[in-house]
Parts: C-alpha cells; sequence; structure tokens
C-alpha cells in the first residue's frame, strides 16, 4: 500500500481512483464497510483505492481543550488501514487553512485535481469543507459538475450505529470485549517498554511497564487478560494492570503485563527495555482495589495469572 504525507506526495499523473474520506479513529466496523466498498468499487472499475484521512483529528484543532482521546495512534491506524486492502492512503495534515476551504474547492483540489476520482463512497451524514458545510446532496452536486460518481453507504449497526465515540464509551468502562466487537479485533495499546518501580519482579510477578506517552486508550482502571507483542511480532499471553497500584499508594496511571507462563531458559534473557511493543486487551478480569498486606496482594496476583491463563487459552481455540 502506498503511503502518501501530502498532496504534493500523490503522483501527477494519478490514475483514475475510488475514493473515501475520514478520520477512521479506530477503524471500527462501520470504517470497513466503507472501506470494503471502496475497493470493491475501485476493482469493478479498474481503478486505484484510496482513503483519505488526517493528523491531526480536526477536534484537535478546532477544539482542543474537548477533543476526544485517540483509539489510536497514526502509525496504528495507517497499519489497519493497510489490512483493508486499499492501494494508497492519504494523509492531509489539518490546520485552520486546510479547513477553511469551500467544499468545492476541497472536492476540486483533492478529489478531482490530485486524485483523479472516479467515484467517491461516503456515509450519508459525511460533512466536508468550510464549517461543515457541505453534505452529501452538495457532495452529489459536484460529482455530477466534476464528473465522478457518488456512492452512499448505509450506517452499520442494529440498535445503535457503530461508532469512535461508542468505542471510547465502552474502553472508559474497562469493557473491552465489547469495545472489541465494535472494532472486529481486540482493542491496543503500543508504547515502549520502561522501568518501574519493580515491585512486581520483587514480588514474583516482573512486567513490562508501558511509557506515558504510549498511544492508543488505556481502558479503565483493573486488571485484563491479554497479550503482549514484542518488536519480533511474537505474541506472549499476559496478565495486564491498569491503574496506580493504590496498594502502595501509587499516583499516575501506569500499563503493566506480565507474561505468562516464560520459558525458564529464556527468562533471564526475556529483556523488553526500550523496546516498542503493542499491549492487546482481550478480557476485564476484576476492577482494581486496594489490598491489606504483601501477602493478599500476591495472592490476588496469582489468581488474576491463573484466569488470564484460562481466558487466552479459550481464546486460542
Amino acid at each position: 500500500m502506498h503511503y502518501w504525507k501530502g498532496l504534493d506526495a500523490v503522483p501527477t499523473d494519478m490514475a483514475p481512483t475510488v475514493v473515501t474520506i475520514g478520520n477512521f479513529d479506530g477503524v471500527h466496523l462501520g470504517h470497513c464497510e466503507v472501506l470494503d466498498s471502496v475497493v470493491a468499487q475501485a476493482k469493478a472499475r479498474s481503478a486505484k483505492s484510496v482513503a483519505i484521512t488526517f493528523d491531526p483529528h480536526p477536534a484537535f484543532v478546532h477544539r482542543p481543550q474537548s477533543a476526544p482521546q485517540l483509539i489510536m495512534g497514526v502509525a496504528d491506524r495507517i497499519e489497519t488501514l493497510a489490512k483493508v486492502g486499499l492501494d494508497a492512503v492519504l494523509m492531509i495534515r489539518y490546520t485552520l487553512e486546510f479547513a477553511d476551504q469551500s467544499p468545492e474547492e476541497f472536492v476540486k483540489s483533492v478529489f478531482v485535481d490530485a486524485l483523479n476520482a472516479a467515484a467517491v463512497v461516503v456515509g450519508h451524514d459525511v460533512r466536508f469543507g468550510r464549517n461543515n458545510s457541505g453534505d452529501f446532496e452538495l457532495m452529489q452536486e459536484l460529482g455530477v459538475k466534476y464528473g465522478f460518481e457518488v456512492i452512499g453507504v448505509a450506517d452499520v449497526g442494529d440498535k445503535r450505529r457503530l461508532s469512535s465515540t461508542w468505542v471510547r464509551e465502552e474502553l472508559a468502562e474497562g469493557d473491552v470485549a465489547a469495545a472489541a466487537a465494535i472494532l472486529g479485533r481486540p482493542h491496543r495499546v503500543r508504547g515502549e517498554v520502561v522501568h518501574g518501580a519493580a515491585r512486581g519482579r520483587e514480588l514474583g510477578f516482573p512486567t513490562a511497564n508501558l511509557s506515558p506517552d504510549s498511544s492508543g486508550i488505556i481502558p479503565a482502571d483493573g486488571v485484563y487478560a491479554g497479550w503482549l507483542i514484542d518488536e519480533a511480532e511474537v505474541r506472549w499471553p499476559a496478565a495486564i494492570s491498569v491503574g496506580s497500584n493504590p496498594t502502595f499508594e501509587g499516583v499516575s496511571r501506569v500499563v503493566e503485563a506480565h507474561v505468562i507462563d516464560r520459558p525458564e531458559e529464556g527468562v533471564e534473557d526475556f529483556d523488553l527495555y526500550g523496546q516498542q511493543i503493542v499491549v492487546e486487551f482481550i478480557s476485564h478480569l476484576r476492577p482494581m482495589v486496594a489490598y491489606r498486606g504483601i501477602e493478599a496482594l500476591i495472592e490476588q496476583m496469582a489468581t488474576d495469572v491463573s484466569q488470564a491463563r484460562a481466558v487466552l487459552a479459550a481464546e486460542r481455540h
């Protein structure tokens, strides 16, 4: 898949394309319905399939104080979009100047002049151009004017439309399984492994601690079953703790992943410090609570590991 960072990176002799546009935060199943249609329409027309997205998210430009947490970082968004089967992703830097284009200026400069669009696939609630003044009907009018077809895709969801907002709500509640059902895959957090207080190692449960600047929404405080994926793409079963370590009067929130059942001969060599890893959340096991005494905490941690092992063994099958 081609990854174009800005309109200047798009080839000047662009073949006909089928295009869609969106923030695609999370690349959830609703997004995938649109993206699958783009890929199918492009194949039917012998055209190239292209998704246009933005960095930063427009909310961070227009209302930074109330901008939502991003479900995933840019790297994960591009990686996930690539798996859909697109020919290219165009990442446009979102600025106030860019946002000030009229709907027609936007369509002509991006869809027509840069991408040579034969068709544009969007949801019926699409908004574009200055003050989001462009809508689906205007897109159709501009399609007639500039010679591209506009294909509408219906919302996905039974009782509620699938959305990034819904994913954020579920993660805020710690319901990572519900979030995965909307995303179509487990939720991930990506970051560098850094040194922590080493309490887990002292208690017999060494953990990989993620840097505070990790990308991806951190779910609600609690203990989870999940996977740690290292830089070599090896997936390790893990019991994951999210919280501020209330037993030790912690303050800042930390994501710690304890790899379960590591081969004994590899324990001493299992050094993840400095690696960029992915922590994948499968199931919420329990809330975060403070324990009276170390022995009670160790006993609970052993139970957590046992439960996580069982959950992940069932997932494998």
